[in-house]
Order: C-alpha cells, then sequence, then structure tokens
C-alpha cells in the first residue's frame, strides 16, 4: 500500500542505527536506546497552498535523509512499517552525501 500525504505533508521511515556497543563490550538493547532522528523520505504532497491559493513545491523529495526533531510528526503503521508524518516545517535539514575524493595515483 502506498501513502500519498497532502499539502505540505511529508512521510518518513527512520534510519536505523547499528546495534551499539559500550566500550566495555556490552550491547545496548533496542528498549534503551533513544529512538533516531534521522529518516529518509518516502513520500510527499503536492506542496504548500500560499493565501493567494497558489501551490509552492517542497523542498524535500522522495529518498532525501533529514534530520527531524525528537517529538516531531505522528507516528503511524502501515502493514506492519513505522513510519512518521509531519509537515515539511518541522524538518531540520536535509542530509547530502559527502562527495568522494578521488585518490592520487603514486
Amino acid at each position: 500500500m502506498n501513502i500519498r500525504p497532502l499539502y505540505d505533508r511529508i512521510v518518513i521511515k527512520r534510519v536505523e542505527a547499528e546495534a551499539e556497543k559500550t566500550h566495555g563490550g556490552l550491547y545496548i538493547p533496542d528498549s534503551a536506546k533513544e529512538k533516531p532522528q534521522e529518516g529518509e523520505v518516502v513520500s510527499v504532497g503536492k506542496g504548500k497552498r500560499l493565501e493567494d491559493g497558489k501551490i509552492v513545491p517542497l523542498d524535500v523529495q522522495p529518498g532525501d535523509r533529514i534530520l527531524f526533531g525528537k517529538y516531531s510528526g505522528s507516528e503511524i503503521k502501515i502493514e506492519g512499517e513505522e513510519l512518521i508524518i509531519m509537515r515539511e516545517d518541522e524538518v531540520l535539514g536535509i542530509l547530502e552525501a559527502e562527495p568522494k575524493v578521488a585518490k592520487k595515483a603514486s
């Protein structure tokens, strides 16, 4: 099932961190960890409607990795998958991939 958010809302899937291990070698269980505040945009709405009726497209696009606030959005569950639906205003930033630097041949 696909979900298409309305207006300036976006649907996000949390990016799960790898299992954490302390310096002493203990693994931290998922129940003790904070949920990550990083996610991947799954779907976006058409855009924000201004007072004059014009629609402004959103800055985020499906596939973008974003940062969002700890208490942002509403958690929903669709077909067993946990997603978050929030307004674009709640997005703190878009994570961009670092450019790969070519190594010099010796």
